[in-house]
Formats: structure tokens, sequence, C-alpha cells
């Protein structure tokens, strides 16, 4: 891949990082506390995956697990500098790539 084809989609590195390193994609709810991570697809269909998405979870978006409730659900997300509930359940259909 091309250094300008990088820069200009940086979507598409990210896809390559991710097939590199098949281990470090997991699911956000499968996130310790303080984990950072950029989003790599919302796999869920629906209202909720469009919801999601247009709230900024989408690919390449960084994202960070603030904090998990005591029962283990909502956890509180940090995407794009804002703070965000997700049900464990919608964090299961969002997959992302660990980052270093």
């Amino acid at each position: 891949m091309s250094i300008a084809y990088a820069a200009l989609n940086p979507t598409a590195n990210i896809l390559d990082r991710a097939e590199t390193f098949e281990t470090a994609t997991v699911s956000l709810d499968r996130l310790r506390v303080g984990a950072h991570a950029r989003v790599l697809a919302v796999k869920g269909e629906g209202a909720v995956a469009r919801r999601l998405m247009e709230m900024g979870v989408v690919p390449g978006a960084p994202v960070r697990v603030v904090k998990c409730a005591p029962l283990g659900d909502p956890l509180e997300v940090r995407v794009r500098n804002y703070h965000l509930a997700l049900r464990r359940s919608e964090a299961q259909t969002i997959s992302v790539v660990l980052e270093s």
C-alpha cells in the first residue's frame, strides 16, 4: 500500500493492521477499563447500528473504555472526545483494534 493511499484512507490502514494482528481485534465489550482502541466495524443491523454510527462510532474513530457499572452493564466509553453509555449487547456489535 502506498503512503499517499494510507494517508487518504486511514480505515484501510486500520484494516491492514487488524489482519496482521488478529489477536488484537476484539469486540468493544471485551476491553478492560482504560484500554485504548480504534473502531474497526459496526456489525449490527437496523436502527441501533445506524444510531451508533450517527453518534460517531464509525470505522477509524478512537474509543476508550472509561468505566463499567457494578453489575457489568452499561459501559461508559469515550468516543471522539465525548462520553457515551452503551449496553453490553450494543458494545458486542462493535469490532475494535487495540492500540498500544
